[in-house]
């Protein structure tokens, strides 16, 4: 027996049959594989004429599922009829349906002897705590298949991204044996089990019409699962790329690598993970199939204890943005692309200069200024010194201004002190806090008087792409440089070092500001 593709199913959650039938015919058009009809949503229901309606001529091979509220379903009533209509929908010609493990084997002895030749009953358990170990999961694998499950659905909850790696070890075990499984980790930080299941054989995952329509915490939408991360194209083959932060939901990053990816026909994907300890998650996820990471807020600095060997420019700076398992060995490599990417952008933002035209920085001899001392502080520091800068560097918290002030030969302030900061009128100031990102727009690192002394203004910030301290300092005059520029060029340097080609930069600049 020989597993097919993972399936794309959508879930419906209409609340009448009418409104089903659309979800039904509209899962086609999106390109799902299966639609479920979660009957547990429909307002009124009636079993023998509503599932007629609605498998009578449905579009798509559907999975019926009528979930109690013991199970995390919206269904109050008796099992009994419940079951009832579960068997109504097999018996109507419905391809699945989902029972709960609690009530399998009363199911499995009402479709006795009625099971279709091409049926398939799939037996569900929740977890909506934790994610037990690989032993105690392979146990309640056995459990389920014992019951007469056609395919197994396993369903844990992600307290760290690391649960995850035990959800695919499952996956990987049942594909070994061909025991078709459903192994799903929720929450936002078990996504990536959703989004890369079909790599280790995951027979189906779940996608949801539209952000807020999820039938569970931490399903993403059937267009991103499709469109961005190419979820039928995934294979065992295929390298894993992402984006190590924490928080990592607004970045744009999977995007554009993943669009860069297959622009050239590299056979790789790129998924966010939301990580709270970084050595944690770079121990457990160290097989070469996890092939290199972006690295953002707030683990840039700890990944420089976490790698194997980091370039020269990325321990001087003392962050890493960029981590490569380097295949001859599987050590980790860090580097640092936020340097050449920012400083770059920066230069180009003054007026009358372009980098390759020029042997001296516009930066040289310039008052520069650095809001934050963290990672992205300390690649703007770094750079700008080296371009001659004299480097200021303002920080909430004093202590760790003068710490990289003194690492790079700089002066230090507090913001506070910052504010009535202008000893001249030709200053150039660069934000590398996340001071104004989304959702916390009208917040800004320094007041619109104190702007006036500065002749260019970067914002590391790329969400919103105008921020208020870029908007206020165009209205006081300033040239100013998004932080979408710096995205652009590191994430370039990135692509260049995880495939090894010419990063396709018209293309990816084109994907940056389409998405933003």
């Amino acid at each position: 027996m020989v597993l097919s593709k993972t399936l794309l199913c959508v879930p419906s959650m209409a609340k009448t049959a009418e409104e089903m039938a659309g979800d039904m015919t509209a899962a086609a058009e999106v390109g799902a594989d299966v639609v479920e009809l979660r009957l547990d949503y429909l307002s009124s229901f009636k079993p023998r004429s509503d599932l007629e309606r609605l498998l009578a001529n449905r579009p798509l091979p559907t999975l019926v599922t009528y979930r109690p509220k013991w199970e995390g379903g919206e269904y109050n009533g008796d099992d009994d009829s419940r079951l009832k209509a579960l068997l109504i929908a097999m018996e109507l010609g419905a391809e699945f349906i989902d029972i709960e493990l609690k009530v399998a084997e009363k199911f499995v002895k009402l479709i006795s002897g009625k099971k279709p030749e091409k049926f398939k009953l799939i037996i569900s358990a929740h977890n909506y705590e934790n994610t037990p170990s690989v032993e105690d999961l392979g146990n309640l694998v056995a459990n389920i298949q014992a019951l007469g499950a056609d395919v197994v659905k396993i369903a844990t909850t992600a307290v760290d991204i690391s649960d995850v790696s035990r959800m695919f070890q499952l996956i990987v075990r049942c594909q070994e044996k061909q025991v078709p499984i459903i192994g799903l980790v929720m929450k936002e930080r078990g996504v990536i089990s959703r989004l890369i299941c079909p790599k280790f054989g995951g027979f189906l995952t779940f996608g949801s019409f539209t952000n807020g329509r999820e039938s569970a915490s931490g399903q993403p939408t059937v267009s991103d699962l499709i469109n961005i991360y190419r979820i039928k194209e995934l294979g065992s083959d295929t390298k894993v790329f992402g984006i190590i932060g924490n928080p990592v939901g607004h970045s744009k990053s999977p995007n554009l690598h993943n669009e860069a990816f297959k622009s050239v026909g590299f056979n790789a994907v790129y998924v966010p993970f939301l990580v709270d300890d970084l050595k944690s998650f770079l121990d457990t996820y160290s097989s070469p199939d996890f092939a290199g990471f972006s690295c953002t807020i707030p683990h840039k600095e700890a990944a420089v204890v976490c790698c194997d060997e980091v370039d020269p420019i990325a321990k001087a700076i003392g962050a890493v943005n960029t981590i490569i398992r380097r295949t001859s060995d599987g050590k980790l490599i860090g580097y640092n692309t936020d340097y050449v990417g920012a400083i770059s952008a920066i230069e180009d933002g003054i007026a009358g200069y372009r980098v390759k035209n020029a042997s001296v920085s516009p930066l040289a001899g310039r008052l520069f200024v650095v809001i934050g001392a963290g990672g992205a502080g300390k690649a703007l520091a770094y750079g700008a010194k080296e371009k001659g800068a004299k480097v200021v560097i303002a920080n909430r918290t004093f202590g760790r201004a003068q710490e990289l002030a003194n690492l790079i030969g700089g002066h230090a302030l507090t913001l506070a002190e910052l504010e009535n900061y202008h000893p001249d009128d030709n200053m150039i100031l660069a934000n590398t806090t996340s001071i104004g990102m989304h959702p916390n727009v009208n917040d800004t690192p320094l007041s619109k008087e104190a702007l006036k002394s500065y002749s260019v203004v970067f914002d590391a910030v790329y969400t919103p792409k105008v921020t208020r301290l870029l908007r206020e300092s165009g209205e006081c005059g300033a040239n100013v440089v998004s932080g979408l520029e710096m995205f652009i060029r590191q994430a370039m340097g990135q692509f260049e070092l995880f495939t090894g080609l010419a990063a396709p930069e018209s293309l990816m600049r084109e994907i940056v500001m389409k998405n933003t």
